[in-house]
């Protein structure tokens, strides 16, 4: 394997890992560290000759684990770690070199995302006491969003909230995005063109790309704005926290966890946050399911319609991340809700989209195209960090 890079996505109680190698050709190294500090503790994964594997790791911390998925990718020889930090606020603008500076700036921006930056930063720090000489590298998922006009990122909030407290729209999923964005360009005779990129997944989001910069999006200051999500809630009004401090004598934790936690196809359901177990019992006409689903479909296309008008022309739409790229029923009510795009769906096309495929889902009459991407996040972190490096040599 040459020159891979190694993509570490750490959260609370995980680690996601990828060995990126340098040719795209070459076979990649993947797995996850799951329910750490647990007695149920494991890593999954694909090893070197392609196998999956799976082990307990007995109540493992996040450095046993990371002494677990090294021992794993022993003979490797990474040339960097890319991590993937989720937010970065206004400071970077992409991806940065890690320094104690840069550490320090991460920890500061951790009240912007305090379920995300310090479980980020548990990883960068184990990495950094077993990779003490290896470049390491901070890939925000914000990043791609910074080119954002402030008629989109700012918020109708006195100025000294967002000039002392940086209270702004953020984005997140820039990696997803960035990735898409990329290679619907390098696939499509209109490139460099408008896209609207629906990111679907357990998290989901939406953004408006002009020529292959961000310049809308649905999420916010944090992931919880804009799409129903598998747990959390997106879009309500904001007078919802006053009104249940009121009515039900809530406290603003007890609102937080509700709305990420336990909304969204979770709580419209009051079964699953799956899709896939969401279909099944859809199919079966569980009233719960059936709702969830359609609040879901029409939510993304309200989205959709509504960033178009960040567009100088619409060239088409990709549907990405789990449920994006499995989900044909799902792309198919959300096209039957944009009827006044001019979208021409083939169905054929859209049903055989499934389980990693890739390509136009359309029936090429001339409008918009519609297209399914697998998404990347691994290989983008690789990609920006091998291209850090490469500006960096003399």
């Amino acid at each position: 394997m040459r020159d891979p890079v190694l993509v570490i996505n750490c959260g609370s109680s995980s680690i996601k890992y990828a060995l990126v190698p340098g040719d795209p050709a070459s076979p990649r190294q993947s797995g996850l560290a799951e329910r750490l500090g647990g007695v149920d503790a494991r890593l999954k994964g694909i090893d070197s000759d392609g196998r999956h594997f799976a082990r307990p790791l007995h109540g493992a911390d996040h450095a046993a684990a990371m002494a677990a998925i090294l021992e794993g990718l022993e003979g490797a020889h990474p040339v960097a770690v890319g991590h993937r930090i989720v937010h970065g606020g206004e400071r970077f603008t992409r991806a940065t070199r890690i320094d104690a500076a840069v550490l320090r700036a991460i920890e500061a921006t951790g009240a912007l995302a305090p379920l995300h930056n310090p479980a980020n930063l548990v990883g960068v720090h184990a990495t950094l006491a077993l990779f003490p000489d290896l470049p390491q590298v901070a890939v925000f998922d914000t990043a791609f969003h910074q080119t954002l006009p402030p008629r989109a990122y700012r918020y109708a909030l006195p100025q000294h909230l967002y000039a002392r407290q940086g209270i702004r729209r953020y984005g997140f999923h820039g990696s997803s995005h960035a990735h898409v964005s990329a290679r619907v360009d390098s696939l499509s005779a209109r490139a460099h063109g408008g896209w609207l990129i629906a990111h679907l997944g357990n998290g989901c989001s939406t953004c408006a790309v002009w020529q292959g910069q961000s310049v809308d999006t649905s999420m916010g200051l944090t992931p919880l704005e804009g799409l129903v999500m598998g747990t959390r809630s997106g879009d309500v009004d904001p007078g919802l926290h006053a009104h249940l401090g009121r009515q039900l004598g809530w406290s603003l934790e007890r609102i937080d966890t509700l709305l990420n936690k336990e909304s969204g196809l979770l709580g419209l359901s009051g079964l699953s946050n799956d899709m896939r177990r969401l279909e099944q019992a859809a199919a079966e006409h569980h009233a719960g399911a059936e709702l969830a689903i359609e609040v879901f479909c029409y939510r993304i296309a309200k989205s959709l319609a509504a960033l178009s008008c960040a567009l100088p022309r619409l060239d088409g739409i990709v549907f990405t991340g789990g449920i994006g790229e499995n989900a044909a029923a799902v792309r198919a009510r959300v096209v039957e809700a944009l009827p006044h795009f001019g979208l021409r769906l083939a169905a054929a096309a859209n049903a055989e989209a499934v389980g990693g495929h890739e390509g136009r889902i359309d029936a090429d009459q001339g409008g918009p195209e519609l297209w399914v991407i697998p998404t990347d996040e691994e290989g983008r972190i690789a990609f920006e960090t091998r291209q850090l490096l490469d500006e960096s040599q003399p």
